[in-house]
């Protein structure tokens, strides 16, 4: 093994998962064109709380969100706000999306 050079560095940034993995939803979940999940008012869905897409009762959280902060922390909070999203949708006593259960 040959030797290793170190060298000292001022600061590292890291980047994961910049490329959003969404190709596996259905379309009726609307994307933008980079496939980051439209949410809130940018769904289309005037009455989308700002975690939920275009199909009501479907939400997205943390980076696969467009306009999202991009970090582990919001990511974690925007799950935690969710579960309370979904408990409301689920009361409501609406169905799941046609197709979809």
């Amino acid at each position: 093994m040959g030797t290793v050079e170190r060298t000292e560095a001022d600061a590292l940034f890291v980047l994961i998962g910049a490329e959003p993995f969404t190709h596996w939803l259905p379309p009726e979940v609307l994307t933008d064109e980079w496939g980051y999940v439209l949410t809130g008012p940018e769904s289309g869905r005037g009455d989308a709380t700002e975690l939920e897409t275009s199909v009501r009762g479907v939400f997205a959280v943390g980076d696969v969100r467009r306009g999202s902060a991009k970090r582990v922390a919001a990511a974690a909070g925007e799950g935690a706000s969710c579960v309370r999203l979904l408990h409301d949708h689920l009361a409501s006593g609406e169905s799941a999306p046609q197709g979809r259960r």
